[in-house]
């Protein structure tokens, strides 16, 4: 299947859901999640893995068991291309904020977060070059931030808003529009993620894929 773009029903699927995240409202709006969220964002996927890699959709199913909320439901599709978790990503979802993009180490282990620090430490210049280019390039940077500073660094140290950071990724955002529901959307993705490339190439150079057994 080549992607053609989302569903005509994808962000009023998801407005739905927003408003009603229960099992009836999924049950009785599930062809319609199959067919204009799912099936094209498959395809999105597909048509990228020869130059990015192969990728897969997040499950629609929250994980609730250790969370207040319990609602079912996810109120976005995700899907993503990385190499292993925390060593860099390229990111897509829909969701009724319209089409997102992004990249980085969306979540650290200890030992990924020590060489990620060290790395900062030493050779910081680097990935604040990388970082203020996408910001120019219109992307927003998030992630997991100490209010305090990381033990044994001083107050002075010029990277110290990056060493702070316990996990790194960047955004981009595009609110619904007809682009959504055409082929264009994935020249919108492919784009974007070529900007991610550099980015993405450091995190797998510096911070890489978890070298402790997830349990």
């Amino acid at each position: 299947m080549t992607f053609t773009g989302f569903g005509e029903y994808a962000i009023d699927f998801y407005d739905g859901l927003e408003l009603d995240n229960s099992k009836a409202y999924w049950d009785d709006n599930k062809e319609t999640y199959l067919r204009d969220v799912k099936a094209p964002m498959e395809a999105l996927l597909a048509d990228l893995e020869k130059e990015f890699g192969e990728g897969k959709v997040f499950r629609p199913y929250r994980d609730v068991r250790f969370s207040k909320d319990k609602t079912p439901y996810k109120t976005h599709c995700g899907g993503v291309i990385e190499k292993g978790r925390g060593g860099g990503a390229y990111y897509t979802q829909i969701s009724s904020e319209g089409l997102a993009t992004g990249g980085g180490s969306y979540h650290m282990a200890p030992d990924q977060l020590a060489r990620y620090r060290a790395s900062v430490d030493a050779h910081g210049v680097l990935l604040r070059k990388i970082i203020d280019k996408l910001l120019k390039q219109g992307w927003s940077l998030h992630g997991d931030v100490m209010k305090s500073k990381p033990r044994g660094i001083g107050d002075d140290h010029p990277h110290l808003d990056l060493l702070k950071h316990r996990s790194i990724w960047v955004r981009k955002v595009w609110e619904p529009d007809d682009v959504l529901h055409e082929p264009a959307c994935l020249d919108r993705v492919r784009k974007s993620w070529r900007q991610l490339r550099d980015f993405n190439a450091w995190c797998e150079d510096h911070v890489g894929v978890s070298e402790s057994p997830r349990r």
